[in-house]
């Protein structure tokens, strides 16, 4: 589906100081500086996966969507993507992909989204009664209801992106590329769009793309992540592998029927919280069966739980240190 090899984008900038002088003599000499977006990246996707791309702010993610989508040419490497060079633009490679941009929008903000539907029917040349029948499952999958008929203008952020991607995919692309898909939406509409994306990958057999900074969007929808670092790929496995590698500890909460002292829990790992009624350690995970062994012959327990680190932090963390997860994994299917 997805092959990248070497790939390398290099950028061309003008570079001056700031001011009036500066600026005139920028019109009669310029200096120029390369910015590195992308540095030897390659990877593989299948049909059917579901990858998501990870990184910090500028690593590199959204400039390998448009490389992959034919946004951007590359400055050296090879990408072939549904068996084709994206930087074509085949038309043939157009209709079977689709690029959806959070901060970006298809919708015209006078019009209903159903004249929105109407138009790229026209440019896809969809025959009329794979149209309909598309249309009609996109909205019930994301249960659109009247809401094409509102002009676009009057539907809050929930609803347009409801919408657009009801317009991104009214041609039953097979690839998707996804940036950051739900930024700004609110708790209920994150899990509905998520949700939809899950069951139209399954019910079509898509393959998905996804950089997002919400964790929820990974766990639900992507096994496998790519994590880019200043436009290198550091890490190419799953998600619960990079966790075990990065944080190969668990976070243990001790409910207690009376309050013990720091030092009698101290032994068992690290204590991150301490109140009355409750300790809260992180502990290795090779050493957790015998510290919770030796905590409930000691310690006056009511109740525990186990859990892994937050997503949150432990991607903070590789993203603050990427040599952490530069070991390679072999990509899941």
């Amino acid at each position: 589906m997805i092959a990248v090899r070497n790939l390398r984008k290099h950028y061309r900038v003008t570079k001056r100081s700031p001011g009036a002088l500066a600026a005139l003599r920028s019109v009669l000499h310029r200096t120029y500086e390369t910015v590195t977006a992308l540095e030897d990246v390659s990877f593989e996707i299948s049909k059917g996966e579901r990858v998501a791309l990870l990184g910090a702010n500028g690593a590199g993610k959204t400039t390998t969507l448009k490389v992959l989508s034919g946004l951007l040419h590359p400055t050296s490497g090879t990408v072939q993507v549904l068996g084709q060079d994206p930087a074509q633009r085949d038309p043939d490679f157009l209709r079977r992909i689709s690029l959806v941009l959070g901060q970006r929008h298809r919708l015209f903000w006078d019009l209903p989204p159903q004249e929105t539907f109407l138009l790229y029917r026209l440019i896809y040349e969809i025959p009329h009664p794979t149209f309909e029948r598309t249309l009609h499952e996109l909205a019930e999958l994301l249960d659109l209801g009247e809401l094409p008929k509102r002009p676009t203008r009057e539907l809050s952020l929930g609803e347009r992106m409801k919408c657009e991607l009801a317009a991104a995919l009214i041609h039953r692309p097979e690839l998707l590329f996804l940036d950051e898909p739900t930024i700004g939406l609110d708790v209920g509409m994150q899990l509905a769009v998520r949700y939809f994306l899950q069951r139209y990958c399954e019910q079509y057999g898509a393959t998905l793309i996804l950089t997002s900074h919400y964790m929820g969007d990974v766990i639900a929808l992507c096994p496998r992540v790519l994590v880019m670092s200043r436009g290198t790929l550091a890490y190419d496995g799953s998600l619960d592998a990079l966790a075990r590698r990065t944080r190969p500890e668990k976070l243990v909460t001790l409910h207690l029927e009376r309050p013990v002292d720091q030092k009698d829990v101290a032994a068992l790992g690290t204590v991150i919280g301490h109140k009355p009624e409750a300790v809260v350690l992180r502990i290795d995970s090779d050493h957790l069966r015998a510290a919770l062994a030796d905590a409930l012959s000691r310690l006056p327990i009511r109740d525990l739980t186990v859990e892994d680190p937050p997503l949150e932090e432990l991607m903070a963390e590789i993203f603050a240190h990427p040599h952490r997860a530069s070991t390679r994994e072999e990509p899941t299917t």
